[in-house]
C-alpha cells in the first residue's frame, strides 16, 4: 500500500508543527517528574525527620556515584534525540513547563 503524500501547501507545516509538539510533552514530562521527585524527597526527609529511617549521607553518597553514570548515558541519549536546537521546540518547551 502507498503512504499518503502530504499535499504542498501543507508541507511548510510539518518541520514547524513535529518539533513544537515534541517540545510541549517533553515539557510536560519534565515538569510532572520533577514534582514527583520533590514529593519523593520531601516524603524521605519527613520520615527521617520522624525517626522511622535512618539516611547516612555515605550511603547517599555511594548510592549517587552509582546511578549518576546511567542517569548521565540516558541523558546523552536523550540528547541525541531531542531537535533542541530548533525555536519551536524551545518554544514547546517553555510552554510544557509553565503550562504543563
Amino acid at each position: 500500500m502507498y503512504a499518503q503524500q502530504i499535499p504542498i501547501e501543507l508541507a511548510w507545516l510539518v518541520p514547524i508543527v513535529v518539533p513544537f509538539l515534541i517540545g510541549l510533552l517533553t515539557g510536560v514530562i519534565v515538569k510532572r517528574v520533577a514534582k514527583l521527585l520533590l514529593a519523593v524527597v520531601a516524603l524521605i526527609a519527613l520520615l527521617a525527620f520522624a525517626g522511622y529511617i535512618h539516611v547516612n549521607l555515605r550511603d547517599v553518597y555511594e548510592r549517587a556515584l552509582n546511578a549518576l553514570p546511567k542517569l548521565i548515558e540516558t541523558g546523552e541519549a536523550i540528547r541525541d534525540i531531542l531537535p533542541y536546537s530548533s525555536a519551536t521546540f524551545l518554544i514547546g518547551l517553555a510552554i510544557g513547563l509553565w503550562k504543563g
